[in-house]
């Protein structure tokens, strides 16, 4: 029996110098979302506001609930506490039940004795993050990270203490469900369901451990069920826990996006009256640790994938439906995997759950980023606690396939300057080479570890070794132009990006007042604007005005990514993955994300979306590469063609083509097809079947591009409009965007290139009344080659 206790919660500040008591509170959530409901705070995500609420991170705050509780008959009674952040104790009637140092975890502890019948009361205090982590800190000695906060002293969400895309709001609060357990006899202490597939995947097999907790010497009776069939197995006096087997015939196979379906399959556990369900999935995972390759059900698979960070700062807002949309809008966007952050947090059941259904392959890293880290008591007791907690409640999801130790730790300690300041110190290497593999090795050997990311494969080799491994390149965006992406030759690619500003509509909700609308306190990289304009480099004007920085910089970042992921995916099979950083912001920002804060898709999204495409055309090294990720062969007639931009034809050949599935055909491009008589004023398109690209033989500002001249129309549709786009002239990286007149409108594509007599057509979802001239000029419409009024 379980009585939540999410009821009746009031918040109050422990520093006599803030008077702000009994102040109704959420539970779950923190104080910073009770602060903001009650109208004490301003929004921390609008303009400056998040610089004056530092304090909340340095002062201790309690919550306090008053619940009546009846006796249920039951022997024992346990307070479960999901996830309380972070530095907390907990009293129950005035009796002290313990302490907790770790948001990443969950807690149980035996209450049965302290309840009363009626009224009780149960308060839980937290002591200031800041003061743990600085006296941890002081305590232990220096050690390396990229920012002065502490956020490496503290088991807590790292990016809480800011980071380059991020603010900092250091929050506490009991952040996960809590209530209270009453059971007898027996209980269900963890499940961890391990799958596997025979060789020739005719059979599934699955291994079904569960913990059980008792109270006597009597004989537990545990029992699973699976697709139809039942087995049981008893507990006998003096054990904890029971391993059931399940096969299951011809098993139909979960795949991830693009490589097959979905099927997934309840799993019920049962101990005496209490019940265990999950849906697993029949699939087998390996990485080739050299390659770096997935395979899957034994079949190799290209990784499409985005890294993705915590959808706002405040857990408690991240709501499925939230988490839906963003599913939604990584898998329209192509990908097939997800890589879950160190400097993040572990993501609640309903993201696991919607990868699963959807088939995003889930890479987990363990809450470890950027920094080194003490390897000593208590943080050494609290990271394996972690660490089994959370290995074991995963497991059953068949989209997680790596558990990775961490994020840039291992590169930092080799070329960070670490080593001095460290003096001898631990860093987290006996975290990531000792206590977790081990852990992951008894609890769920069915799937890879990783030590982290990047990473060679051997401690003895640089981690940023590209013939090995994985790799993360931040020299492009922090020092060297996009066009250096091709010069990497990696096995796979972890993390890369590059910068764009929100949209506009989240840009203006969240800075109205800055005249430019760029927002310095919502630019977090050191230099980040410098770079923003540095970047264009000689792709692309540099802007006259907001409009222009707006819309270039927008389209910058997306002419970056399609660099290097139509550089990569032409690697294949030598390179088997891209993981950009990054789909997803917590707030409004200019950041990597393809996906801005206020959940709105720039430019980049659209982008990402042609370059994620199964079928790919792309003009990368003086070849034309064929990308084929199906199953199918894909065959016809390649056009090549010259063209001058007032599209004429200059030069004119076809080959016949047949791609096989899961492959790459390069030809290299030589001859009058790439011989221009007037660089600056055509292209080459290449075309097999609705797939075209097109490359430029030189860049914007040194191409004659024509004035742009179209027709423009727009008409009502069901659920707006639709903006149909002629062009007289060659119209470059044509964009519409409609959020500029309704926030809440939302477009179906954007940067398409049309030739002359070639016509578009956008379609804008829209709830208002918008005049059609405004959907058909400047600032809404844009192209490079626009004529400005």
């Amino acid at each position: 029996m379980y009585q939540a206790l999410h009821a009746g919660w009031t918040l109050r500040c422990e520093d006599s110098a803030r008077d702000i008591r009994e102040l109704p509170a959420s539970v779950p959530g923190c104080v910073h979302t009770d602060l903001l409901r009650a109208g004490l705070i301003d929004d921390p995500y609008f303009a400056e506001n998040e610089a004056g609420l530092n304090w909340i991170g340095r002062v201790p705050w309690s919550y306090e609930t008053r619940f009546t509780w009846q006796p249920t008959g039951e022997t024992h009674t346990d307070l479960v506490c999901e996830g309380l952040d972070t530095v907390a104790t907990l009293t129950l009637n005035g009796t002290v039940l313990g302490s907790t140092a770790n948001m990443h975890r969950g807690y149980r502890w035996p209450v049965a004795e302290l309840l009363r019948a009626g009224t009780n009361t149960l308060h839980v205090r937290f002591d200031s993050p800041y003061e743990y982590a600085e006296t941890h800190r002081a305590a232990m000695g220096f050690r390396p990270g990229p920012y002065a906060e502490p956020f490496n002293y503290i088991r807590k969400t790292a990016c809480n203490f800011g980071w380059d895309w991020g603010p900092t709001l250091v929050t506490s609060g009991i952040w996960q469900p809590i209530g209270l357990h009453s059971w007898s006899d027996a209980r269900i202490a963890g499940v961890r369901p391990l799958v596997t597939l025979s060789d020739d995947h005719a059979t599934g097999h699955v291994e079904v451990h569960v913990g059980v907790e008792r109270t006597g010497d009597a004989p537990v009776r545990v029992t699973a069920e699976l697709a139809g069939k039942e087995a049981s197995v008893t507990v006998a006096d003096g054990e904890d826990s029971a391993v059931i087997s399940l096969d299951v015939a011809d098993p139909a196979l979960w795949w991830p996006r693009g490589y097959g379906e979905q099927p997934l399959h309840p799993l019920t556990v049962r101990v005496g009256d209490e019940r265990w369900t999950r849906e697993i999935g029949f699939r087998s995972v390996e990485v080739d640790p050299e390659a770096f390759r997935f395979v899957i059900n034994g079949k190799p698979v290209f990784v499409k994938g985005f890294n993705w960070i915590p959808d706002d700062c405040f857990a408690d807002r991240v709501t499925e439906e939230r988490l839906a949309e963003r599913f939604d809008q990584a898998a329209t966007a192509g990908a097939n995997l997800l890589r879950v952050w160190g400097g993040g947090r572990y993501e609640s059941e309903e993201f696991y759950h919607l990868a699963d259904r959807l088939g995003l392959l889930v890479w987990q890293d363990f809450t470890f980023a950027c920094a080194a880290y003490p390897e000593e008591e208590p943080f050494r007791s609290e990271v394996e606690a972690e660490a089994r907690h959370q290995v074991t409640r995963l497991s059953s999801h068949p989209s997680l396939v790596l558990w990775c130790g961490n994020n840039e730790n291992i590169e930092g300690e080799q070329d960070w300057d670490w080593r001095e300041p460290l003096a001898g110190r631990s860093w987290g290497a006996g975290f990531y080479y000792d206590l977790l593999p081990k852990i992951v090795a008894e609890l769920d050997p069915s799937r890879p570890y990783w030590p982290g990311s990047p990473y060679s494969g051997s401690p003895d080799v640089r981690a940023q070794e590209p013939s090995r491994g994985t790799v993360h390149i931040w020299d492009v965006w922090n020092r060297r132009d996009y066009a250096h992406y091709s010069s990497y030759t990696p096995r796979f690619v972890a993390e890369f990006g590059f910068q764009g500003p929100p949209t506009y509509a989240t840009l203006r909700r969240s800075c109205p007042d800055d005249p430019l609308g760029i927002g310095a306190g919502h630019q977090k990289a050191e230099g980040g604007d410098r770079k923003l304009l540095a970047g264009l480099g000689a792709h692309l004007p540099q802007p006259r005005d907001f409009d222009d920085w707006h819309y270039l910089t927008q389209l910058n970042q997306a002419r970056a990514l399609t660099h290097g992921i139509q550089h990569f995916r032409a690697l294949m099979p030598y390179c088997m993955g891209t993981i950009v950083w990054q789909l997803n912001d917590c707030w409004p920002v200019s950041s990597w994300a393809a996906v801005d804060g206020d959940g709105r898709r720039k430019p980049l999204w659209y982008a990402m979306r042609r370059l994620y495409a199964p079928r790919l055309l792309a003009f990368t090294g003086g070849e034309l590469a064929l990308v084929n990720d199906t199953d199918t062969s894909w065959s016809g007639e390649l056009v090549l063609q010259r063209l001058g931009f007032d599209n004429l034809l200059l030069h004119r050949s076809g080959i016949g083509v047949d791609v096989a599935p899961r492959s790459v055909r390069r030809i290299d491009l030589t001859g009058e097809l790439m011989e221009a008589g007037t660089p600056a004023r055509e292209l080459v398109s290449a075309q097999l079947g609705e797939e075209r690209a097109l490359h430029f033989f030189t860049e914007d500002p040194a191409s004659e591009l024509p004035p742009a001249r179209f027709t423009a129309t727009a008409r009502p549709s069901a659920d707006g409009l639709e903006v149909r786009v002629t062009a007289h002239t060659i119209l470059r990286e044509l964009a519409l965007f409609p959020d500029r007149l309704d926030p809440q409108a939302t477009v179906d594509d954007q940067l398409v290139t049309l030739l002359p007599g070639e016509s578009v057509t956008f379609r804008v979802s829209t709830a208002r009344d918008l005049r059609p001239h405004d959907l058909t000029t400047f600032p809404v419409l844009r192209c490079v080659n626009e004529v400005r009024p």
